[in-house]
């Protein structure tokens, strides 16, 4: 019996005029990641050892040491584990003040801290979350809202 090949699931994209506040550091080996994540897609590094995924991607295993690293697309439905709101904030977010920032677990294992975007309702432990791109003019950055 064969299993049919994952077919990643496209993200919303939410598109943000101007920069990005702080935007991340782009390397030869982390670009896949961004460019799928401007398409919409969710993807991270896979050890090609012993399957272990890692996000941020890192070029090595961090439990077997491994330096054979394939990519893999993420399914972008995800549980809130925690949050926090914040309102005191580095003068780069100061016109996004007040924001929530919120650790999630992907439903395929990775846990993650990402910009949790408002939703219709109010934040909670354990309850369903939805990734999605936010798409800023000099490129984009991951988040989540609650799932409707």
């Amino acid at each position: 019996m064969t299993t049919a090949p994952l077919i990643p699931q496209q993200m919303e994209i939410v598109r943000r005029p101007g920069a990005r506040p702080f935007p991340p550091r782009v390397s030869a080996f982390t670009r896949p990641y961004w460019d799928a994540l401007a398409e919409g897609r969710l993807m991270t590094s896979c050890c090609g050892g012993c399957g272990r995924l890692s996000f941020p991607p890192k070029p090595v295993c961090r439990e077997c040491w491994s330096e054979v690293v394939v990519w893999r697309d993420l399914q972008p439905t995800a549980m809130l584990y925690s949050y926090t709101r914040l309102h005191i904030v580095p003068g780069a977010f100061r016109a996004d003040a007040p924001y929530d920032i919120g650790i999630v677990d992907l439903a395929d294992g990775v846990r993650l801290m990402c910009r949790i975007l408002p939703g219709a309702r109010e934040l909670r432990p354990d309850m369903p979350v939805s990734m999605l791109t936010l798409k800023y003019d000099d490129g984009p950055l991951l988040a989540a809202r609650p799932s409707r």
